[in-house]
């Protein structure tokens, strides 16, 4: 059989750290990078390092793009209901235009840090760093099919920016937000062909590059 075997993230990076003494872990991760239109949307989960039932509690969180959006919603709240603290950030499509996808990306990450009602003694991050936050970080690639902290992250932004999208297609009808949540689909592109962008398209895209 060839096919790719389904990551299940678990604790072994938060524990390594929790063994450090790093007891209060963040994991981080966004949703909304390669879309269209539409803010990043950046969620920081710290989870509780003293509930050994955490692997069972949390048996269904995976990274967000192996979910359906009703088991998204699902495990949203219990999502919510375990963690120590949860904070969300943003970064506006006028940011991802004015600083590039990374810099608009590492914005919304912070801004998620700052949200969190408690202080954190490290960071678990997907793929990218944060050299403006003066704490020990480490970041994986695909941390959130491989880490616990950083899937439940994956799931609170994508959750986050979902309803948000569902909520911009209200006020601005006809691009089809609620349906494609901002990426580029051909429902999206015959909208922009009709319509031409809405504020809250990021004007330095694809679609709105000549040439």
């Amino acid at each position: 059989m060839t096919g790719k075997r389904e990551m299940h993230p678990d604790l072994r990076e938060e524990q390594a750290l929790w063994a450090q003494g790093c007891i209060r872990v963040a994991g981080l991760d966004e949703a909304g990078r390669g879309a269209w239109a539409g803010p990043v949307c950046a969620a920081a989960v710290v989870l509780p390092p003293d509930r050994p039932d955490l692997l069972t509690v949390l048996a269904d969180v995976r990274d967000s793009k192996q979910l359906s959006p009703a088991q998204r919603e699902a495990l949203y709240p219990r999502i919510r209901e375990v963690a120590l603290a949860v904070g969300v950030g943003w970064a506006e499509p006028a940011e991802v235009d004015a600083l590039g996808i990374l810099e608009a990306t590492r914005r919304a990450m912070a801004r998620a840090v700052a949200q969190l009602a408690i202080g954190v003694d490290a960071l678990l991050i997907d793929h990218i760093s944060l050299p403006d936050i003066p704490l020990p970080q480490c970041s994986l690639s695909r941390a959130d099919a491989r880490c616990l902290s950083v899937a439940a992250a994956s799931i609170i932004a994508k959750v986050e920016r979902d309803r948000l999208m569902v909520a911009l297609d209200r006020e601005y009808p006809g691009y089809g937000f609620a349906v494609h949540k901002g990426y580029g689909t051909l429902q999206h592109r015959q909208a922009l062909a009709r319509l031409g962008p809405s504020p809250i398209h990021r004007r330095t895209w694809k679609p709105f590059m000549q040439g």
